[in-house]
């Protein structure tokens, strides 16, 4: 049997062929086909599938969509191209946030208490009459869109340049603020830095370091690999996380316990929280700063990537002459709590 001819390549072209033609009885026979053949798919087979039907992403109807862009998720975590496959999840995620970021407002104001869950519990039948159809399969397909957009966000050449990310951020927002959930996962995914200038600065020796960062999901992650160039490189005195667990926080699988060094403070006087994330650092000059305080008390955390599968770095570029790192800490606040 020739490639041509196996089950998961034959489903996409019947799948893509029906919706174009909007069989919605064909359509439905291929969906199946869709999801019962994936799991046997060969990788060269996902690598085709990804960008084909990532193409036609935007005329799939709104039941199966948001679990075809899942689809188009899993070829790209098995290799099919990220860029060639970003643009059309960020615009079907787009839309879906945007109906639903609707549709938690005008639930709210009918006046009908909690939004329901994204698998449907507290829905009733007239509801889809009452706000719609497309706004209420947008609600409930928000969680299957964070996790397609998250497989694509974890490369490098997609956060660099894939076209949409602004917008998209915009409407998680929005939809975050009205329905109270904090989309967490994509919000982080869509704040990754690349190549962010960063300088740290140790306010008991006036240590100053330039640095730059790649990658990095969230705070934990930062700290403990700050930790591991500034500590672990002999520039600052202190404990320094295993070899393992600044590894774990760039491209090692896996998680291992480790003790936080410092206090992140930004030039605001506000402590950066290790369960934020890197974008929260403010900019001084065109750079993050951070102002590096011994711990108020032992932080422990279990050391790894936010993002399995997005590689991380944390660079050391050289150390500040004590003239810049001076100039820098004049313009810092004084730690607010």
């Amino acid at each position: 049997m020739t490639d041509e001819r196996r089950p998961f390549p034959a489903a996409v072209e019947a799948f893509e062929r029906a919706v174009r033609a909007r069989d919605a009885d064909a359509a439905e026979d291929a969906f199946d086909r869709l999801t019962g053949t994936v799991g046997e798919a060969r990788d060269a087979e996902l690598h085709a599938a990804g960008p084909r039907l990532s193409a036609f992403l935007g005329e799939v109807p709104p039941g199966p969509r948001a679990t075809v862009a899942v689809l188009v998720g899993a070829c790209v975590e098995r290799g099919a191209d990220p860029v060639a496959c970003a643009p059309a999840l960020f615009a079907g995620a787009w839309d879906a946030f945007e109906r639903a970021a609707d549709f938690c407002a005008s639930w709210k104001e009918a006046g009908r208490g909690g939004l329901p869950s994204h698998e449907g519990e507290g829905l009733e039948d007239a509801d889809f009459e009452r706000f719609g159809f497309e706004p209420v399969m947008a609600w409930q397909s928000l969680p299957q869109f964070e996790m397609a957009c998250v497989a694509v966000l974890n490369s490098p050449a997609v956060r660099r340049t894939a076209p949409g990310r602004a917008e998209l951020r915009d409407a998680v927002a929005r939809a975050a603020e009205l329905s109270g959930e904090p989309f967490q996962y994509l919000v982080y995914a869509l704040a990754v830095l690349d190549d962010e200038p960063f300088v740290a600065i140790d306010r008991a020796t006036g240590a100053g370091f330039a640095l730059r960062a790649s990658g990095i999901g969230d705070n934990f992650q930062l700290h403990t690999l700050l930790a591991d160039a500034l500590i672990g490189g002999g520039h600052l005195p202190g404990t320094a996380p295993s070899p393992e667990a600044a590894a774990m926080c760039r491209d090692l699988p896996g998680q291992t316990p480790t003790t936080g060094s410092f206090n992140l403070v930004g030039a605001d006087g506000e402590w950066i929280w290790n369960e934020g994330n890197p974008a929260d650092v403010p900019v001084v000059d065109g750079v993050r700063l951070l102002v590096l305080d011994p711990p108020p008390y032992e932080r422990g955390w279990a050391a790894g990537r936010f993002f399995p599968g997005m590689t991380g770095d944390l660079v050391l570029e050289r150390v500040l002459s004590a003239e810049e790192s001076r100039a820098l800490l004049a313009q810092v606040a004084q730690p607010g709590r």
